[in-house]
């Protein structure tokens, strides 16, 4: 077994993170570093070194004299990141359902399983979730470059997976469609997995521009 460390400015990161990833710190606001750094319960510089990493991360941006701010939700990057997915992501999901060995089957109905927990009583962690169940549908296609563009285009996507998820009903669809999905895609049914997730992102994709449209009115 091998244990792997996290520095303070990792976990700080991570923390961090999570609440931007979750709608928890709003944006256009500076965010109050004082403040957030006596909360966290750690020095302004392991959280100086957490938000240049999340600037690199394009989540937050710096502006000169006024400090940090939580990017906006906007239509323009969903347009573009949803596009590069559609690109990308139905095709390798559909190409990982041939090469699947009964690991990585296992591995994606874990996740699919603590995805489905967390929609009923996390709803934090239902974007971080939502993200490695997709990801271990693509993993299987071994193919390092891909995958890393892929999860960055997930994790991009987190914030509007939460947003996506705020209307009634909306969980429940997610949960079937993933679960057809899953089935498919176990099955190594390679055309109609890709298909699915096709449809499945093109939809969120749709859903999202209805709701920032009417935001933004």
């Amino acid at each position: 077994m091998t244990i792997v460390a996290k520095t303070l400015s990792e976990q700080v990161y991570s923390l961090v993170r999570d609440r931007i990833l979750s709608n928890e710190l709003p944006a256009n606001l500076p965010i109050r570093q004082d403040a957030l750094a006596k909360e966290l319960g750690v020095s302004k510089i392991p959280l100086r070194e957490a938000f240049a990493r999340l600037e690199r991360d394009g989540l937050l941006q710096s502006v000169t004299n006024r400090g940090f701010f939580v990017y906006p939700l906007s239509a323009k990057e969903a347009e573009e990141v949803y596009a590069l997915r559609l690109k990308m992501e139905p095709e390798a999901v559909g190409r990982a359902a041939k090469k699947a060995t009964a690991e990585d089957k296992a591995i994606a109905r874990t996740a699919l399983n603590l995805l489905d927990k967390a929609a009923a009583n996390d709803r934090v962690a239902v974007g971080r979730l939502n993200r490695e169940f997709h990801m271990t549908l693509v993993r299987p296609i071994r193919q390092l470059i891909t995958v890393s563009i892929i999860e960055r285009l997930n994790l991009i996507a987190e914030r509007y997976v939460h947003k996506h998820l705020e209307p009634a009903g909306r969980r429940k669809r997610a949960k079937k469609e993933h679960t057809e999905m899953f089935e498919a895609w176990c099955a190594g049914q390679s055309k109609v997995v890709e298909s699915m997730m096709y449809d499945h992102i093109a939809s969120t994709l749709e859903d999202l521009r209805n709701q920032i449209e009417i935001q933004n009115s």
